[in-house]
């Protein structure tokens, strides 16, 4: 009951879809459930994207990830208020380890999926059922023990490759998965925003 009435929080706020699912390997000990967020993209901004990222891309992308940070902390101060402890992960920080390896403290593509709200791609990108790769997440670990049951992951990738062609730098998943050609004019691009 009390999922509806934080989802139904969140989607006043401007989110654009919203998940529960509770994970074994968590980012605090007692905090086993996690809150999924999704925002979707302006479509306009992200077709105008050709071979590199725009400056109106980057302009979205900083303001989007400031407007999911501030939902993640407005959606833990509503959980706090009901008594239970939360620890949000930003939209976009990552961590630099053995200075190449940048990570978040959690994956929200794993999060995403956990909860029901889509799959990954063969591009390595989050898939939402309804928006596609057209979207930024959010997660927040929290106490609630919110109820919830394992779900089944849709895989939508049906080998076309469609997204690998549509993607502006071809970003396709080694077995790994990664993609080093995405990575690195990520990096690029993160360290050339940094520098602005």
């Amino acid at each position: 009951m009390f999922e509806k009435e934080l989802k139904e929080f969140l989607l006043s706020r401007g989110v654009s879809d919203v998940g529960f699912c509770r994970v074994e390997d968590t980012v605090a000990e007692g905090l086993d459930y996690a809150v999924s967020i999704v925002v979707r993209l302006s479509d306009a901004i992200i077709d105008e994207i050709t071979e590199e990222p725009t400056a109106t891309y980057f302009n979205h992308y900083r303001t989007v990830n400031a407007f999911i940070d501030r939902c993640l902390l407005e959606a833990g101060l509503f959980l706090q208020e009901k008594g239970y402890k939360y620890i949000t992960v930003a939209a976009s920080q990552s961590i630099n380890k053995d200075g190449w390896n940048y990570m978040g403290r959690y994956s929200h593509k794993k999060a995403a999926c956990l909860a029901g709200l889509g799959s990954i791609g063969r591009n390595s990108l989050f898939l939402h059922y309804e928006y596609g790769s057209y979207v930024r997440l959010g997660t927040i670990f929290t106490d609630c023990p919110f109820d919830v049951s394992d779900v089944e992951i849709k895989d939508v990738c049906n080998g076309c490759d469609l997204c690998v062609k549509a993607c502006p730098v071809t970003a396709k998943a080694e077995k790994d998965g990664t993609d080093k050609k995405a990575l690195e004019m990520v990096l690029a691009s993160t360290q050339a925003d940094q520098q602005a």
